[in-house]
């Protein structure tokens, strides 16, 4: 069986539940057995192709080669075709029968993904296939002498297409009253009625992102900032880093700390000093926002938990190591 990769960033496991080793591309073609399945879990194994300069041998049992480059190489469906994946430094992988491409070694690896990460790519052939004209294309027959042709079935008149329409997986509607949230996890948002339409953006887990369209009064409205995103989540910058590298955004993050940047923060000029913070909320991630020497009296007010807005400018959209955002900050109000 062969499943596909509905979630843009998915993770690859270890194992069920286990350390996260790698994302994965949505579109990504991953194969699996129907045995191999825990739960929310599905065992499956990666199968790419990657640049020969990028690997080396490993002395780990049960693998030919590691991920050598830092931080991380592409996997490719097949020499410079599609991205499977983005692996780090350090990933191990079993060579397939010594086959290489020029530059290209071809790998695989075992793994884990949440089922919620994929869907069962002959489910999505048959279901496309349903309205398929699986006759055998001859001409139809006409009826036989003496016998009295059917109402819409007579000569040259063809059958009515009564098969039902392949269903749109990224169109779906509310089952019941239910409670839209932020971020997974996170404070309610509103609440939606029965058969609200709403469009797939995406899914983690037990969770959906979902866009919906419909109507508000223009009085309840205001004008985001001139050049500042709003909405903007953190998952967002670190599936997409460089789409936003430069632009402004508008965040309500959760302070933590005062830091000064070291080597171990390479993303981040060293010595520079950092707030380290989460969000934007309800978001929990961590989140670096550089401060320039100009802004740092406003730090001594702040105390640890408080929930302050912040206009910044992206520096990355994720670290090298840990994967956070980075942000040049530009403005800071401390919230009630």
């Amino acid at each position: 069986m062969r499943y596909r990769i509905t979630t843009d960033g998915a993770w690859f496991f270890q194992e069920a539940g286990g350390k996260r080793l790698a994302r994965l591309a949505r579109g990504a073609l991953v194969a699996g057995g129907d045995g191999d399945a825990q739960g929310d879990w599905l065992g499956v194994t990666l199968e790419g192709w990657i640049f020969a300069t990028s690997v080396g041998p490993t002395p780990r049992a049960g693998f030919d080669l590691t991920v050598i480059r830092a931080p991380e190489e592409n996997l490719r469906s097949s020499p410079a075709g599609a991205l499977v994946g983005k692996l780090p430094q350090g990933f191990l992988l079993t060579k397939v029968n010594d086959v290489s491409a020029d530059r290209w070694v071809h790998v695989t690896r075992a793994g884990w993904v949440q089922k919620g990460d994929v869907e069962a790519v002959a489910q999505v052939a048959s279901s496309r296939a349903a309205g398929t004209d699986t006759g055998s294309g001859g001409p139809t027959p006409g009826p036989r002498p003496g016998v009295a042709g059917a109402p819409g079935h007579g000569p040259g008149v063809g059958q009515p297409d009564t098969s039902p329409a392949s269903p749109d997986p990224s169109h779906v509607e509310s089952a019941r009253r239910t409670v839209l949230y932020r971020a997974p996890e996170g404070p309610p948002t509103g609440t939606l009625a029965p058969s609200a339409p709403l469009r797939v953006l995406g899914r983690s887990g037990d969770w959906t992102r979902v866009q919906i369209e419909g109507w508000v009064k223009s009085g309840d409205l205001q004008a985001a900032p001139a050049g500042v995103l709003v909405g903007v989540t953190a998952a967002e910058l670190r599936t997409d880093p460089q789409r936003y590298v430069g632009q402004v955004l508008r965040w309500t993050l959760q302070f933590i700390a005062v830091q000064k940047a070291d080597e171990l923060r390479p993303d981040i000029p060293n010595g520079a000093t950092y707030l380290l913070a989460r969000g934007p909320l309800p978001e929990r991630g961590f989140v670096y926002v550089v401060v320039p020497e100009a802004k740092r009296l406003q730090l001594d007010a702040l105390t640890p938990l408080a929930t302050v807005q912040v206009t910044a400018r992206v520096r990355a959209g994720r670290t090298r190591f840990l994967g956070n955002p980075v942000l040049d900050l530009m403005s800071l109000e401390t919230l009630p």
